[in-house]
């Protein structure tokens, strides 16, 4: 689809300016108010829409059945052509509502004319948008439970592999790498569950409502909303003319989807760093230097931290944009439009990719095994072992802090104290406490709910399979 030159002329005139204007609008006004540059991607839903309209309209008789059938069959010939980008789009026109409301009228005529009875561009782009939103938030969970399906999917194949987790990027404690894959799938569920929330209240019907008030016209607004699947019409014309919520809890919920995104980039970039070397990941998501021959750069990853920006900042817009706007429709909200599709546009593009990196990155497991002993890992469960001989949490935590402090002094793991030099913090200590340090025996002395114990982790690995369908 191309634009019209914008110093091209027109005969037509926009089918929204009554006959109250005593002059044409301004060549400049009509470049400063179009929305035809990005609304147009709103098409499918404005016909959608149109198309349940007429028929609830033939179906309380203000049009007839065959003017309905005309109409219908004009929308759908018009839909064809937007599909194919056959259909000119011209600034003066405005916005797609008016591209497709004129295309009508030049094939239909008067008949055309009717299809606008009972509602307003204002409910109409509400409408729209709900029915857009509403197919996006449900594209978007779908490529996260993708995600989803690629972090369980490399549970068995990791099934043996023991990582070092962190807390203020210092080692912390052992967990299974399964264990690990399954957090973040938690964090995408919450994400699902905030975008079921959304589509929740975005899935209300706004047509009918009218311009603020309702109309006159004897309209069925709860025949629309069944035909357009909604699951419920709104109560309010005034608010619901103006409300923008749903755009608003949308923009937020990809926020939190591109914090997740880039959080986990983030530590993906570390994991390939020389420093760590945890992860080796797939070279076709990876770029090169112009200059360093050896350099296996992770720009894929980099973007996706750095996207979580643009979402963050969609968000911030929309929350401006909306500040203190009267009721009920003002054209401000216009410009609703811009950063919610970025941001539907920029989370779906992370999620497209995270998943083909997730299943093919590769866990370096020998340089993982040989760095596990650095950290002291076991120091915690050394200490809750203690706790279970009946030592009182704030005396096991000293004691061995102290044991700690004696093996990086010799730079030593925990396992090469000797058993007098446990003895000398704690005489009743005996052969028993090597059976709690390393990080194998840390990690199989787990044992409370949700933990990294390995037949828990095993327990969870298989209920995310079944509710993903793997």
């Amino acid at each position: 689809m191309t634009h019209e030159a914008p110093d091209s002329e027109s005969t037509t005139q926009s089918p929204s300016r009554s006959g109250v204007f005593d002059q044409a609008t301004d060549r400049r006004v009509e470049r400063f108010t179009e929305s035809i540059s990005f609304d147009r991607r709103l098409y499918d839903q404005d016909i959608r829409g149109s198309v349940a309209h007429a028929q609830m309209l033939a179906q309380v008789g203000v049009l007839t059945a065959a003017e309905c059938q005309q109409i219908t069959a004009g929308l759908e010939q018009i839909r064809a052509e937007l599909d194919a980008g056959q259909l000119p789009l011209r600034i003066e026109l405005e916005d797609i509502h008016m591209h497709i409301e004129q295309a009508l009228i030049d094939r239909l005529g008067d008949v055309g004319r009717k299809l606008h009875t009972g509602r307003s561009r204002n409910d109409q782009v509400a409408t729209d948008l709900r029915l857009w939103v509403r197919d996006a938030l449900d594209h978007t969970d779908r490529l996260l439970a993708d995600l989803q399906r690629a972090f369980v999917g490399r549970c068995q194949q990791d099934r043996d592999v023991i990582l070092p987790a962190y807390t203020h990027l210092q080692r912390a404690q052992p967990v299974l790498a399964a264990h690990y894959w399954l957090a973040y799938c938690e964090k995408l569920e919450r994400d699902r569950g905030r975008l079921a929330d959304c589509r929740k209240r975005a899935n209300v019907c706004s047509l009918g409502a009218a311009a603020l008030a309702g109309t006159s016209i004897p309209i069925d607004r709860h025949d629309v909303a069944q035909r357009l699947g909604f699951d419920s019409v709104a109560a309010n014309s005034l608010d619901v003319s103006s409300d923008r919520d749903f755009v608003l809890e949308a923009a937020f919920a990809l926020s939190v989807i591109a914090v997740h995104l880039g959080g986990w980039a983030e530590e993906w970039i570390l994991w390939s760093t020389a420093e760590f070397s945890f992860l080796k990941l797939p070279h076709a998501f990876c770029t090169g230097s112009s200059i360093m021959p050896q350099k296996i750069n992770p720009d894929v990853l980099e973007l996706i931290r750095g996207k979580t920006a643009r979402v963050v900042g969609d968000l911030q817009t929309l929350l401006v944009l909306v500040k203190g706007l009267p009721l009920a429709y003002n054209r401000d909200l216009q410009e609703d439009k811009t950063p919610l599709f970025d941001a539907f546009d920029t989370v779906q593009a992370c999620l497209s990719l995270a998943c083909p990196l997730v299943e093919g990155a590769e866990l370096r497991r020998e340089v993982i095994r040989q760095r596990l002993d650095r950290g002291y890992l076991d120091a915690t469960t050394l200490m809750e072992y203690l706790i279970r001989q009946g030592m009182p949490q704030r005396t096991a935590h000293h004691l061995v802090g102290q044991l700690v402090g004696t093996a990086m002094e010799r730079d030593v793991p925990l396992s090469e104290l000797s058993l007098e030099d446990f003895q000398q913090f704690h005489p009743d200590l005996d052969e028993r406490v090597y059976h709690v340090l390393g990080v194998e025996n840390a990690v199989a002395a787990f044992v409370s709910y949700g933990s990294t114990a390995p037949t828990e982790v095993s327990r969870q690995v298989q209920l995310w399979r079944t509710r993903l369908g793997l």
